[in-house]
């Protein structure tokens, strides 16, 4: 007997809004649900069915802040902090903690997503496959597939996936090749394919969408790959584009001096990472990557709008409001992926509404997040020198060290100070928790022309023989960006993981030896790990079903989940 999912994909239904159809086709839906079913329901679990679970996501749910039970989108909460309220998993009592299940997706060896759950059923992507699964046992309710796509580049090449979102009874997931895939959250139906990107132009997709009032916003990857970035809101109901701000500026427009000729339409600032979303300012936080080609400048003169800049948009227009941007002429792929925090403060007796960015170029940002206005920025990272500080405007006092034929060396290196794995922020301790790395390597400059088919890169970097390369957990003070403690890793400095902060007086992060650690939030004493024998590249939840705390993190080629006994 063939999965329901599979059954289903067999149809194909337009989008539409016409009433009858979607009677008939909900009928169909549940005739080839009754079929599908007949000797193989255990696919979607003995313990818990779809059916009887309620998938309902209301904005109320997504408003929620900070997140306890549910965990709702890529962050937890729209605010970045991924900050959890739940605290049975404390310090008194983490060193008790064990692995309740492991899920093993079986189709990639390099896990990005962070889980979502809602109301006991967890979402999780590997590459352009989607599970739900029984968030207390890590039985699959239901698996969506679909084939990885050829013809790709870079990191959509790779088919990395970095979850999904969720809005009433529906899930959204990006593909490899750029497609917005809207998923019935109870069975795993298909409900409409919508291509927002070409992939002959070597679009492609990484992130987790983002559904604001109704509103599925969505980003491309391709930054080195010679495409013209952008970021598009889709009708969360229908599939329809309700608008499209394209990142790069066309001839004419702000900005469009930078890009001479057809240059614009290869100059990256793609948008591969979800943002974040301040209801009360109506206002989503959207980040772009680094100008195309890299290391070389010549074809791309001035700052290159809106290249390695926060976006502050309006979600219902995709009007920009105004725009930040953190590496003016990016000549060393400093991309500005990395989440934008919103945070609120006391500052002078006046609450501050607050933007908080660890930027890959090695320096900590703080923006007025409803003007855009530069507050101030601080170095988190020892070895930083291709600048020597930030003015009064925010805009970095170069060094003069940029890359060269024979080599130029450069701190941070190519993969940054920091990079897109997330960091946190606990409002109880008013520290921000991020994983930084000591790292600087040499940066080659040799212009060459676009062609297509093949990355834009102009050309590449070397690690030095001897390079000392070092992850490092930061707690950095909110007040004003100094480090609070820091907790050096011992390991290659290959990790990608992020971390979590909760109420527990907790912070989990992914360590650079394989292993998920916790520590006190407050001092940084290491309190607990678990070591999952692999190279970790994503971030971790946590969420509660039926009163007990679970933490969850992707790793290598598995999903862990951890709780206390009971």
């Amino acid at each position: 007997m063939v999965s329901t999912a599979v059954l289903f994909r067999r149809y194909r239904w337009a989008p539409g809004t016409n009433a009858e159809m979607r009677s008939r086709r909900d009928a169909l839906v549940l005739f080839l649900m009754a079929v599908a079913c007949v000797g193989s329901c255990v696919a979607f679990g003995q313990a818990k069915s779809a059916a009887a679970v309620d998938t309902n996501v209301s904005a109320a749910d997504l408003l929620a802040q900070p997140v306890g039970a549910n965990w709702t989108s890529y962050n937890g909460d729209y605010t970045g902090r991924r900050y959890s309220s739940l605290q049975e998993i404390n310090s008194s009592n983490i060193a008790r903690l064990r692995a309740a299940w492991t899920f093993h997706p079986g189709n990639t060896q390099r896990l990005e997503a962070t889980p979502v759950v809602v109301r006991g059923v967890m979402y999780v992507t590997s590459a352009n496959d989607v599970f739900a699964l029984d968030a207390q046992t890590g039985r699959v309710v239901w698996h969506y597939q679909r084939p990885v796509s050829s013809g790709l580049l870079d990191d959509a090449a790779a088919h990395k996936s970095r979850g999904v979102a969720v809005w009433q009874n529906w899930v959204y997931s990006e593909t490899d090749d750029a497609h917005l895939l809207c998923l019935d959250a109870r069975s795993g139906v298909l409900r409409w394919d919508i291509e927002y990107g070409d992939k002959t132009k070597h679009y492609g997709a990484t992130s987790a969408p983002l559904v604001v009032n109704g509103t599925v916003i969505v980003g491309t990857s391709g930054g080195d790959s010679g495409v013209r970035g952008f970021v598009a809101g889709f009708d969360a109901a229908a599939g329809t584009m309700k608008w499209r701000l394209w990142t790069i500026p066309a001839p004419g427009e702000f900005g469009s001096e930078s890009w001479p000729g057809d240059s614009y339409l290869h100059g990256g600032a793609t948008t591969w990472m979800p943002g974040t979303y301040d209801p009360e300012l109506d206002t989503v936080y959207w980040t772009t990557s680094n100008a195309a080609p890299d290391f070389v400048g010549d074809t791309r003169p001035g700052d290159d709008l809106y290249t390695a800049c926060v976006l502050a948009i309006d979600p219902n227009t995709g009007k920009l409001k105004w725009h930040f941007q953190f590496t003016p002429h990016d000549l060393y792929d400093y991309d500005a992926n990395e989440t934008p925090v919103l945070v609120n403060a006391e500052e002078n007796g006046v609450t501050r509404r607050l933007l908080v960015q660890a930027n890959r170029n090695g320096f900590l940002y703080v923006l007025d997040r409803t003007n855009g206005k530069f507050l101030r920025a601080t170095p988190f990272v020892e070895r930083l020198n291709w600048a020597t500080s930030i003015d009064a405007s925010g805009r970095p006092i170069l060094s003069g060290r940029v890359p060269t034929a024979d080599g130029t060396f450069i701190c941070p290196g190519i993969n940054g100070a920091t990079n897109w794995f997330s960091p946190s922020y606990n409002p109880g301790t008013r520290l921000f928790y991020v994983v930084a790395l000591e790292n600087c390597d040499l940066l080659f400059a040799k212009p060459r022309e676009f062609v297509k088919g093949e990355t834009y890169y102009n050309t590449g970097t070397k690690t030095p023989p001897n390079e000392h390369v070092q992850k490092i957990l930061l707690a950095l003070s909110g007040a004003d960006g100094k480090v609070a403690w820091r907790y050096p890793q011992v390991g290659r400095g290959d990790s990608w993981g992020g971390t979590l902060t909760t109420a527990g007086g907790l912070v989990f992060f992914a360590d650079d030896a394989g292993a998920l650690e916790a520590v006190d939030a407050a001092t940084g004493h290491p309190l607990w790990h678990f070591n999952t024998g692999q190279t970790i590249y994503a971030s971790p939840m946590t969420y509660a079903v039926n009163g007990i705390q679970y933490v969850t993190i992707a790793a290598g080629s598995d999903v862990f989940a951890f709780a206390l006994p009971h």
